[in-house]
């Protein structure tokens, strides 16, 4: 799966229209022909690794290795795309000629480029629009037909609290558009939420990477206001970090945390966040899957991150990681974070955007990692303590014979070794859920805490066996 998010090409602007000429007269014993009228033409799944990366929760989109910690941390990133981000079009204007979109300057970014395919489609609307009230205002004069407005002092309109309006209007002074710069210059933009009053804000991980080494991080509030930030903590493998605003102000009002084990799939969906860059824009749709197991990345060679994630068809794109998936009540149930990627470009970066496939990390996950952050500045994974090849595959996790960096494939004295559980042992379920691959055993660990039992369903020598497992823990990413 893949990862941020993609805009729609502008649809060309139109040119003049073309003047209306009189028809030339046909011959005729008597009468002169009538004029005639002028015409007009309208037109992600985790890369293969090394036997031995982990399923003991050391994966990460960033980094995930599975059981075994430090030896078979981290594994190598799979063959995922990036963190959602592209789009690209064209098309034949109205009026019987197409419009030409001028070639970008050198030395522009996408925010200047970006800019320049806006005011295109500005100026297309208003040509369009003063031309159609030319057209209507001469139709009205000849046929004497009126329009009827709303009045004026109509009262204000009301939006309840269940609409996309009502929920919107509440949200979003509580989100903010993140930019992180490291210390030679590269970045990017992203988008994140009030976790609390102390000034927490919740991200992505990938949304701040460039800002974690003695970068540059801001906040910008939907007022304008900006306030600079730091990391207080990151979590790779979760792909969810933690900042605080320095000075933040005493008003912030933090976003009310849903439950995402209750979510159902057909239920309506928000989200609020940055694609490329166009800060505060919403979006909804509904939540068209649940436990979707999938491993991203930023397409820049890091670590992988692998969830259980909530999927939905809202339009996500570059720019929305890290922003609040909601509810229609305007509770959070996830964190924006990847999307399904075509791979097509757009907007000349080669970024890809939304085809209606976005991923979002499920809360009650997010609410735990962010608490972590924010009382240890680590992570806390939790672990079975064996390691799982990361092959594709369809028939469960099998352990490998081998562990990660020379490390037995099996941690002794490790959860999975108490459990009996040994090498060549195929995993194909854990507790309800059905386990296709090493990647989605991981995925599945993850939503659990340490010290959680579970239950194991395993396959060795063609006979099926099931065992229960009290999850073990590792801290940090490395």
């Amino acid at each position: 799966m893949s990862t941020e998010n993609e805009g729609t090409a502008v649809p060309p602007a139109p040119s003049a229209p073309p003047v209306p000429v009189d028809a030339p007269a046909a011959p005729a014993p008597q009468a002169q022909a009538p004029q005639g009228p002028y015409g007009q033409d309208a037109q992600g799944q985790a890369s293969q690794g090394p036997q031995g990366q982990g399923a003991s929760g050391d994966a990460g989109h960033h980094g995930a290795s599975s059981s075994a910690p430090d030896p078979s941390w981290p594994p190598p990133p799979p063959p995922t795309a990036p963190y959602g981000d592209g789009g690209s079009g064209s098309g034949s204007g109205g009026w019987g000629s197409s419009y030409q979109q001028p070639a970008p300057k050198s030395g522009r970014g996408r925010g200047g480029l970006v800019a320049a395919v806006l005011v295109a489609a500005l100026v297309a609307g208003g040509l369009g629009g003063g031309l159609g009230y030319v057209l209507a205002k001469d139709n009205d004069e000849s046929t004497g037909s009126t329009t009827v407005s709303a009045s004026a002092n109509g009262g204000d309109v009301k939006r309840d609290p269940g609409t996309t309006a009502g929920v919107a209007a509440k949200a979003l002074p509580s989100t903010v558009t993140i930019e992180a710069e490291s210390t030679s210059g590269e970045g990017g933009t992203g988008t994140g939420f009030v976790f609390d009053k102390q000034g927490h804000i919740v991200t992505n991980n990938h949304v701040v990477a460039d800002a974690v080494d003695g970068g540059k991080l801001t906040a910008t509030f939907p007022t304008g206001k900006k306030y600079d930030a730091e990391v207080v903590g990151h979590a790779q493998g979760y792909d969810v970090a933690v900042i605080k605003l320095k000075d933040a102000p005493s008003d912030l009002k933090p976003l009310t945390l849903g439950d995402s084990d209750k979510v159902a799939v057909g239920d309506s969906t928000i989200a609020i966040g940055a694609p490329f860059g166009l800060s505060d824009t919403v979006t909804t749709g509904i939540i068209s899957a649940k436990n979707r197991p999938v491993a991203s990345s930023d397409g820049s060679g890091s670590q992988a991150s692998y969830m259980s994630a909530l999927q939905t068809d809202a339009s996500i794109n570059p720019g929305n990681s890290g922003g609040p998936l909601l509810d229609a009540q305007g509770n959070v149930i996830g964190i924006n974070s990847a999307i399904q990627s075509t791979g097509n470009g757009g907007f000349g970066t080669g970024q890809s955007g939304s085809i209606g496939l976005g991923f979002a990390i499920p809360i009650n996950q997010a609410k735990y990692v962010a608490q972590e952050l924010i009382k240890n500045g680590k992570p806390v994974y939790a672990k079975i303590g064996a390691s799982v090849s990361l092959d594709d595959s369809s028939d469960g996790a099998q352990i490998t014979d081998q562990g990660a960096g020379g490390a037995a494939p099996v941690e002794p004295g490790g959860p999975a070794a108490k459990a009996g559980l040994k090498p060549g042992d195929v995993i194909t379920k854990l507790d309800d859920r059905v386990i296709d691959s090493g990647p989605t055993l991981i995925g599945e660990i993850w939503t659990h805490q340490p010290g959680d039992k579970v239950t194991i369903t395993y396959e060795r020598g063609g006979k099926q066996h099931t065992v229960d497992v009290t999850l073990g823990s590792r801290v940090g990413d490395n």
